[in-house]
């Protein structure tokens, strides 16, 4: 895109705005105190790696939308391509014997990409959709082949798979699980987060691997085999704080997969797409093969909504064998919406067209070693990164790892103190969490560290002068 100009940021009245925001905008995940005495960032444009609010701030956006934006942003092609489509064929009915062009490319296309026989594909609106889906395609294949009491699922504690009535209930973020809600028990079960700097002191990584597989076993056997019906997981947890399993874990988990015959949900929303400089990160970085993928995010690099359940071979002959007459009575207005899908199929062009991967690879482990550089500073506690996935864990005590009060707000502390440099990274608790644009560059990298040393140098400073940080 143009670069914006003065005059282009001159038509917002920012006041009407802020007034307009917090009389009628209900936000997901919305803070109601904060938002009424603060109001938002308000942004108006983007390019690339940046975006700017309506008084032409610029940022840089390392929380790359909400894990998303992995092309980068104001490209024209894709502007183009949208709008070619919109056209052509703006839409389509994506139920029963109705289908599109652009959504049928699609899903030959994931089928290419996804790994062994995951070759059929459904269309959703979004991560949390694809993720509902997966869950009623579980429910669809046991009932199909006769284990109607086959329903149970294994999720771990801290997990994030989706903000619907199901998925916030197949998670498990004690952060998100306000107590004025309600949330399904019944079925869904929670083991252990498999984060080793929480592990017990002193426990080696290979025994506290060995205790997250031996739990897990420990838990279909309790239930019964018979009655579980999968495992969903994220490959890296994200909004959970970027939690990477100690090596091997994934395989194992989907060992004991195999011998309890339980399905393996693979929630890719965000792992995705380039995000660990692969595809899908299943199979080529963790060495298992999934029965479902999940995903969304980067699959049209935030340009439109779209998501979708990417599922086995095995299952398609189950749920669709011939002659039982059978209908998968589910979906979604704007799944495989022909735009949408247009969307998703130039931004795996651009990716693979621009080898964006392979610079994934190289500025992802860029950024792995610069942000261990921020390891020794004050307040911080873990530095947790693979590739562009990051997250620096903030502690009251490095040694006992025990954590600020909530009332110090760390994560959002810094995170302000950032945006006033111009660097947005995302705050959760004691947590800033990043998930940069896949075309960022070495210096990008550079620009980030540096600001959040000088960040959490002056937020540390701060701390002890009120008396709320002892510096050990």
């Amino acid at each position: 895109m143009t670069l914006p100009n003065p005059e282009f940021f001159a038509q917002f009245d920012h006041d009407q705005l802020v007034a307009a925001d917090k009389a009628h905008y209900m936000h997901g995940f919305h803070m109601f105190d904060e938002h009424r005495e603060q109001g938002s960032l308000n942004i108006a444009a983007g390019d690339g790696a940046y975006i700017y609010d309506t008084a032409g701030n610029r940022y840089l956006d390392a929380v790359g939308g909400m894990w998303c934006t992995n092309i980068g942003l104001g490209r024209e092609e894709m502007a183009d391509a949208i709008a070619n489509q919109v056209r052509q064929l703006a839409y389509s009915n994506p139920f029963c014997d109705m289908a599109n062009v652009t959504a049928i490319e699609l899903c030959a296309k994931l089928a290419s990409l996804a790994p062994g026989d995951l070759n059929h594909v459904f269309l959703t609106t979004g991560g949390s959709t694809a993720v509902d889906t997966a869950y009623r395609l579980v429910q669809f294949y046991q009932n199909s082949r006769g284990k109607p009491e086959k329903k149970h699922v294994i999720s771990r504690l801290n997990a994030y798979h989706g903000s619907t009535f199901l998925t916030m209930s197949i998670g498990n973020k004690a952060a998100d699980r306000a107590p004025e809600f309600d949330f399904m028990s019944d079925l869904f079960h929670h083991i252990s987060c498999p984060n080793y700097y929480r592990a017990p002191q002193g426990m080696s990584e290979a025994d506290f691997l060995d205790f997250l597989v031996n739990e897990f076993e420990d838990k279909i056997l309790t239930l019964g085999a018979d009655k579980v019906a999968a495992f969903f997981a994220e490959p890296i947890m994200g909004s959970g704080g970027v939690i990477i399993p100690p090596k091997g874990y994934h395989r194992r988990m989907w060992e004991v997969c195999q011998r309890h015959d339980l399905l393996y949900v693979a929630d890719e929303v965000v792992t995705s797409f380039g995000r660990l400089g692969k595809f899908f990160a299943s199979q080529e970085v963790f060495d298992m093969q999934p029965d479902i993928i999940t995903t969304a995010k980067g699959l049209t690099s935030g340009y439109l909504p779209l998501g979708a359940c990417i599922f086995s071979e095995r299952i398609w002959q189950v749920i669709g064998e011939p002659g039982k007459g059978r209908c998968f009575t589910h979906g979604f207005t704007y799944s495989g919406h022909p735009v949408s899908c247009v969307a998703a199929l130039k931004n795996i062009e651009i990716i693979e067209r621009e080898n964006l991967l392979a610079h994934v690879e190289d500025v992802g482990v860029y950024m792995e070693q610069r942000l261990q550089t921020l390891a020794d500073l004050p307040l911080v506690g873990d530095v947790r990164c693979q590739r562009l996935m990051a997250c620096i864990e903030f502690v009251a005590d490095k040694h006992s790892k025990a954590l600020l009060p909530d009332a110090v707000n760390i994560g959002e502390k810094i995170h302000l103190r950032a945006q006033a440099k111009g660097l947005l990274v995302r705050p959760i608790g004691h947590l800033n969490v990043m998930s940069p644009p896949l075309i960022i560059s070495h210096a990008q990298v550079d620009e980030v560290v540096e600001i959040l040393r000088q960040c959490i140098l002056d937020t540390a400073t701060e701390l002890r002068q009120n008396g709320e940080y002892q510096g050990r």
